[in-house]
């Protein structure tokens, strides 16, 4: 499949344009600045721009099979830019008719906040995260207000290490506590598997080790 890729160059988009040619697919990467891609595929095809704009978004979108968002921003950044993003990027592909959307969001998250630990939910999430979450709350209102073939992913904390594709998803806070930990190799690797598996269509899966 042909994917477009938001957030091409961020801790999570560098693994997703790293890992979707092995699976097959075709990458569009979508990035402010084009020479962050540090190591280019040379069938990568890249898309320069804002992703506040809603031509150059829909540029990348038009005749793609999927999209592939994975927009960050800093923790104490409160520009709700992830949010913002995401609208342009549903706007595009409304218009364009493109219909599957993965999308990472976080753990704590909606219905997912019951899996945090006391601390998190309650000290952590409030004070030092708050803008985060509400980035990731809005955010996924938009995602689930779409219409699109959605699937939102729900990370526990990153780390920086190796893609293994194990790891736990869409558990629920009845089994045991998870790490709450989790590679941003795998996190790619799981909303990559999302692309052809509709197993979690409409859905919100948690991960974790």
């Amino acid at each position: 499949m042909h994917l477009a890729i938001f957030g091409a160059t961020g801790g999570v988009g560098r693994h997703l344009v790293s890992q979707a040619p092995a699976e097959g697919h075709r990458v569009t990467a979508f990035s402010r600045d084009a020479a962050r891609l540090e190591t280019p595929d040379p069938d990568l095809d890249v898309v320069e721009g804002d992703v506040l704009d809603g031509t150059a978004v829909r540029q990348a979108i038009e005749g793609r099979d999927a999209v592939v968002c994975a927009l960050g921003m800093p923790l104490l950044n409160g520009d709700g830019l992830r949010a913002a993003g995401t609208d342009t990027i549903i706007r595009a592909m409304q218009a364009s008719d493109v219909r599957r959307l993965v999308c990472p969001s976080g753990l704590g998250a909606g219905d997912s906040r019951d899996l945090l630990p006391f601390h998190y939910r309650y000290l952590i999430f409030p004070l030092v995260m708050r803008r985060l979450h509400a980035d990731y709350e809005n955010q996924e209102r938009l995602v689930m207000a779409s219409g699109l073939d959605w699937t939102l992913v729900r990370p526990s904390n990153f780390t920086d290490g190796e893609r293994t594709g194990r790891y736990r998803r869409g558990f629920s806070a009845a089994e045991p506590a998870p790490k709450l930990k989790v590679s941003r190799a795998d996190v790619a690797d799981f909303m990559l598997r999302q692309i052809c598996d509709l197993t979690y269509l409409h859905r919100a899966p948690a991960l974790s080790y």
